[in-house]
């Protein structure tokens, strides 16, 4: 753009001056509601633009700081906080002409400024009205994004409540008072030294265009790998070259680091939706619960954060409404009667951990096995591990809860959880104790770009699996080899009877080596469960970048995608948990599925 960033933020600052002149006029335009409320036909939509990127960081920092107040009441900062991003919301929304936004925005500072005076302090029934504010700027915000001028945009539901609410003082405490126009310019100065400051810092990139890089990227790591081959048939010859494409191929995967790196964000910001999530169930269950975050500065891909939201609101969900008891039934327990749900994240092994921990009733082991035993999932107990038992939690329906409430009922939504985590290749596991409490514990890859992966041949074909998944792999001798009736081929690993699957029988590749003697086993896990997998051998460990299938391919059992290889062939990634239920599926089959590179 050639706008000027100086000019443009100086003309922001005038409008919004002469706009507080005139805030009776607009606060009456916006309280109204006219119907319908459109865009301006003059909109500068790169100018929306950046305003509801900067309102989205605006309402975050506001929403922490009222979570942090309840807390911490007489932190003046925190007030502060809310109040300069009610401020600015309201200023720049002026200077655009988002009148129903600016009339929210200036009506919630008012409550802020009375709390500034020292009249009121933002807890209990003000710190709800402050945040359903929060909630309804976001809502009319987030409505704006592909509207074009002219258009209708979004007015939340409960919008002329909220309004009545932040207007009557008897009902909400809310000062009729103005704020001045010092008030709005000086929110704005200190909004822009801040921007002046941070700009050399941070810079908005469109996340298209950081897509863009990150494959282009990748071509260039498949070609320089090309290269590579290449030079290496005539290595001795070219000694300079080679030096030369080594150099290049070094370069090339610092690119690629960085790049990986410019997807990876904290989850900070996932944190603090669930701290206002558990805030706002146990208000409306009359619990007291202390929540606890730790490790909210560990990086995941930003694709991955969005799925991962619903699987966590579902798992707080429930740790709330029936994990943690009641005051009453706590003290009854010997417990305190503030229950704690501790929510936890950190790198692992190049994956990213996530723990959610609750000290409530925990999960009743015999309730799950009768509820499994009467939808026909187990015949019996079946000397079933606790693992496997709590993993009926997960099937779709499954419930042991004793009365299903409108915000969760334990198992309920929890098939939601694993697929969610199943399709960021992560898999979850669960632990617990009667009366003590449940922990969750999710594994995720770093990034869904990239992975670290072992390539394996079978017959003429070569496909691809995580490094993560696999246990070991080694030939077996004769005497480890055993079939049993009713489970088929087995191996003794380290004395455990483990399953052996032929990856070429799953397949049908022909020419793959029959004889175990002569073939590798690598023993792989997926979701809890172990196999043998027989493949005919290692050809070494690469890093790829994960590639899309296609609609016709990513439907194939036990595929999580292709990656393109140094020689310009397609490899395919093998899913460690599909191989096993696509195996389990097969065994009283013989119908090979077509899967060949």
């Amino acid at each position: 753009s050639d706008t000027d960033p100086q000019a443009e933020a100086d003309s922001t600052e005038t409008s919004a001056c002469s706009q507080e002149t005139e805030d009776s006029t607009a606060d009456k335009s916006a309280i109204s509601k006219p119907q319908p409320v459109r865009l301006p036909a003059d909109a500068d939509l790169d100018l929306l633009g950046k305003f509801v990127a900067e309102c989205f960081d605006h309402i975050a920092s506001a929403e922490a700081a009222l979570l942090d107040l309840e807390n911490d009441p007489d932190e003046t900062e925190y007030v502060n906080t809310i109040f300069r991003a009610f401020h600015t919301i309201k200023g720049n929304s002026g200077f655009l002409g988002l009148d129903h936004i600016l009339g929210l925005a200036h009506l919630a500072e008012n409550l802020l400024d009375r709390a500034r005076e020292g009249e009121i302090q933002i807890v209990g029934g003000y710190a709800d009205l402050a945040l359903s504010a929060c909630d309804g700027l976001r809502t009319m915000i987030e409505g704006l994004e592909g509207v074009q001028p002219g258009e209708p945009v979004v007015i939340p539901n409960d919008y002329a409540n909220l309004i009545a609410q932040l207007t009557d003082p008897k009902a909400a405490g809310i000062a009729e008072d103005i704020a001045s126009t010092a008030d709005v310019v000086s929110a704005l100065r200190t909004q822009k030294s801040s921007q002046a400051k941070t700009n050399d810092a941070i810079v908005r990139v469109s996340t298209d265009r950081l897509d863009g890089l990150i494959n282009a990227v990748g071509e260039l790591i498949i070609a320089q790998s090309m290269v590579a081959q290449d030079v290496a048939a005539i290595e001795g010859k070219h000694p300079r070259l080679s030096r030369n494409v080594s150099h290049a191929g070094k370069i090339a995967r610092e690119l690629q680091d960085v790049s990986i790196s410019l997807r990876m964000v904290p989850l900070n910001s996932t944190f603090g939706k669930m701290t206002r999530l558990v805030r706002d169930l146990a208000r409306k269950a009359g619990k007291q619960i202390r929540f606890v975050t730790e490790g909210e500065d560990t990086e995941i891909d930003r694709n991955m954060v969005e799925v991962l939201n619903d699987p966590l609101i579902h798992m707080i969900r429930n740790a709330v409404d029936h994990g943690i008891e009641t005051p009453a039934q706590r003290v009854a327990a010997g417990k305190d009667p503030i229950g704690e749900i501790r929510l936890r994240a950190y790198h692992s092994g190049g994956n990213v951990v996530i723990e959610l921990v609750d000290d409530g009733n925990g999960l009743n082991r015999d309730r799950i096995i009768t509820k499994a035993v009467d939808q026909g999932l187990v015949k019996s107990d079946e000397n079933l591990s606790d693992s496997e038992a709590f993993a009926f939690i997960f099937r779709t329906g499954f419930s042991t809860a004793e009365k299903v409430t409108d915000v969760s009922g334990r198992g309920v939504g929890m098939d939601v959880v694993k697929r969610g985590i199943e399709s960021l290749r992560g898999r979850i596991n669960v632990s617990s104790k009667t009366g003590q409490g449940s922990t969750f514990v999710i594994n995720l890859p770093l990034t869904m770009a990239l992975i670290d992966a072992m390539l394996v041949g079978v017959g003429q074909q070569r496909y691809l699996l995580r490094v993560a998944s696999i246990e070991r792999s080694f030939q077996p001798e004769a005497g480890q080899l055993s079939t049993v009736a009713g489970r088929g081929e087995m191996v003794n690993h380290g004395g455990e009877l483990l399953p052996v699957f032929r990856l070429y029988e799953l397949f049908g590749i022909d020419g793959a080596k029959s004889d175990l003697t002569e073939a590798l086993l690598m023993i792989i896990d997926g979701e809890g469960k172990r196999c043998a997998l027989v493949v005919d051998e290692l050809l070494g460990q690469h890093q790829v970048i994960v590639k899309s299938l296609g609609d016709a391919l990513n439907q194939v059992p036990g595929l999580a995608g292709g990656a393109i290889l140094g020689d310009g062939r397609v490899g395919l990634i093998l899913d460690a948990a599909g191989i096993l239920k696509l195996a389990q599926e097969r065994t009283d089959q013989d119908k090979p599925i077509d899967a060949a590179a």
